[in-house]
């Protein structure tokens, strides 16, 4: 037994030393019992569904397009309809990307019509098209090898094919594909870009488009994504020993700059007004569908967690803060913003985390907090284990797309992991439409996230958020 004047002098050593004890966060049990019944009721509630149903009703919303202010618009009129407390806006500035249209084809060994997308930050091509050899790669690491001399004057065509997998880690290898590709081959002289789509779908025509890595506008080529199929069309001319030549013909380019808005709603706090937990989506999407799974459903779920906790019988303790993003999809331009802005108040953000993987079902929660707090995400794991979310305590959390950046500079964070088995068949292309989301799985998510947001907000101590706090953890989404 260890004897109890020797216990306080130690105490007594360590607070003159200025070495305090840290205590364990938990959650109280009245309010694990409170996100059970915010839980239970999301489960059979409409509201996300119905959100993301209007949301999609304005369409595509490309970043600068007219369709951003719309959207912009619309968010400010929901998160008001919606009973939100506080409404406002952050001016978010980035270049401003158009696509006006795209063609393309195989001239030789034999004509056929290719079906493409542009991508992202790509510039247009010369009046006429560009007419080129293709040369292949079947990855990255085999263009970055690449002898200059193999590439100059030619069109490169990278050839991986991406497989479906339930949290869809094989995105981790096309993303790069396309995003780095297109700057790599330029730089060894090429005079254009192709990629196989970042895509899971093996036989629809509907090619996923996105971002490149070109920031330099002085040093880019004309880029583009083809379709599974058209890829595996330029395979087989390929296979034939003869040189294959494409004609690209893309009219699309930077237009200037342009300024759109981070979207805020908060539920004030009723203790800790000035403390909040983050969650969000991005208001932006992609211009060939309307942007339902990439990224409605996230501004969806996050406004309907934030609705129900609004309608609990009083307010939380500390502010919950839905932030619908600018511009995600050509750069994180406004989760970068959002962060440059508010890093000096990291302290003042309890936990966070965002929804950007569309619709599916959330399976799997991990987190990056403070050793004291891994008591209470017990608790909150506890709470969402009925609903088929399975606790991983070996995995850091990012905290979604916009907010790793705020992770970045020390927010604690969850990552809440959704069924993306299917996700990218969809994602970036005219598919990415509202009959992609089963309601169901839509109340399962706003679920998640009324019930980890309500106990992160009502818990006793605070999940370590601090500058610098997550910098050596590895997270990632």
């Amino acid at each position: 037994m260890r004897h109890p004047s020797l216990t306080l002098l130690a105490a007594s050593l360590l607070l003159a030393s200025g070495v305090a004890c840290a205590a364990d966060t938990t959650i109280p049990s009245a309010a694990v019992k409170t996100a059970e019944q915010l839980r239970d009721k999301a489960m059979h509630d409409d509201t996300g569904y119905r959100i993301v149903t209007s949301l999609t009703e304005i369409g595509p919303r490309l970043a600068g397009s007219p369709a951003d202010q719309r959207g912009v618009d619309w968010a400010v009129a929901e998160f008001k309809a919606l009973g939100f407390d506080k409404v406002y806006t952050e001016p978010v500035t980035y270049p401003k990307w158009v696509r006006r249209s795209e063609h393309g084809a195989i001239v030789s060994p034999f004509p056929q019509r290719l079906v493409l997308t542009a991508l992202g930050y790509s510039p247009g091509t010369p009046k006429g098209g560009l007419t080129a050899q293709i040369v292949r790669f079947e990855g990255l690491d085999a263009l970055k090898a690449a002898n200059p001399a193999a590439i100059k004057g030619k069109i490169v065509f990278v050839d991986y094919r991406m497989h479906r997998y339930k949290d869809g880690h094989d995105y981790g290898v096309g993303s790069p594909i396309r995003v780095e590709g297109p700057v790599i081959a330029q730089a060894k002289g090429a005079a254009g870009y192709l990629l196989r789509t970042v895509g899971t779908d093996p036989h629809s025509r509907t090619p996923n488009t996105g971002v490149t890595g070109f920031r330099d506008q002085t040093k880019t080529i004309p880029a583009a994504a083809v379709s599974n199929p058209d890829a595996d069309q330029l395979e087989r001319a390929l296979a034939t020993g003869k040189p294959v030549t494409v004609r690209l013909d893309l009219d699309c380019g930077i237009e200037g700059q342009y300024t759109g808005a981070n979207v805020i709603g908060e539920i004030t706090g009723a203790k800790h007004p000035d403390q909040v937990v983050a969650i969000g989506g991005h208001l932006d999407s992609w211009d060939p569908g309307t942007g339902a799974i990439d990224d409605g459903a996230g501004v969806a779920i996050a406004m309907a967690a934030g609705k129900l906790i609004h309608d609990l019988p009083q307010r939380p303790d500390r502010t919950i803060r839905v932030i619908a993003f600018a511009n995600e999809e050509m750069g994180l331009w406004g989760g970068r913003a959002y962060a440059e802005k508010h890093a000096g108040d990291v302290r003042k953000f309890q936990l966070g985390t965002e929804s950007d993987f569309g619709a599916g079902q959330v399976w799997r929660m991990s987190a990056s907090v403070k050793p004291e707090a891994r008591g209470a995400i017990e608790q909150i794991a506890k709470v969402l284990s009925p609903i088929g979310v399975a606790y991983d305590a070996k995995r850091p959390g990012g905290g979604g797309s916009d907010l790793s950046q705020m992770h970045g500079k020390g927010m604690a964070a969850l990552s809440l992991t959704q069924d993306g088995t299917n996700y990218f068949d969809w994602h970036h292309t005219a598919a990415d439409t509202l009959d992609k989301i089963d309601p169901k799985d839509m109340a399962q998510n706003v679920a998640v996230y009324a019930a980890f947001s309500y106990m992160a907000a009502q818990a006793d101590g605070d999940f370590g958020s601090a500058p610098g706090a997550f910098a050596n953890d590895g997270a990632g989404d």
